[in-house]
């Protein structure tokens, strides 16, 4: 290969855009706009998302599936579940899955309380949604 195609062919990968690795994502949200506004952000920057309304159909997502998630974006309040106890149960379903819980009613303690149930971070609404990519980007930097 010639020094120019060499030069070429460098230049075409800088000008690519560079994504981190895709991830599998989980969105578990009731608001329908929300849920399509995840999936279509994550979709186009290379990620494979899915998306479920209710705690119900989270649960059977995380146990019909052949390749774990890599992070679930999970609403505290969902119809068929308030609280933590979702959380929980995907925590044990899914030890190594990055659980990221999205919620407008944040206090200290249920922040604390989702952290010591494993959630590895609490993002609070309304959020841009340019503050999910560097979550999903954490597990290609250690890998």
């Amino acid at each position: 290969m010639s020094p120019e195609e060499t030069q070429r062919d460098r230049d075409v990968g800088d000008a690519a855009p560079k994504v981190a690795s895709a991830q599998r994502v989980l969105v578990v949200d009731d608001e329908a706009l929300i849920r399509w506004s995840l999936v279509e952000t994550l979709s186009r920057s290379g990620h494979v998302a899915v998306e479920a309304g209710d705690a119900a159909g989270a649960l059977r997502a995380v146990t019909t599936t052949e390749v774990p998630f890599d992070v679930v974006l999970l609403d505290l309040r969902l119809p068929d579940s308030n609280g933590l106890a979702l959380l929980s149960r995907l925590r044990g379903l899914s030890p190594a899955t990055r659980i990221v819980l999205m919620t407008a009613y944040g206090t200290p303690e249920t922040r604390q309380a989702a952290l010591d149930l494993g959630a590895y971070c609490v993002l609070d609404k309304p959020f841009e949604l340019d503050d999910v990519a560097p979550l999903l980007a954490v597990r290609s930097q250690s890998s």
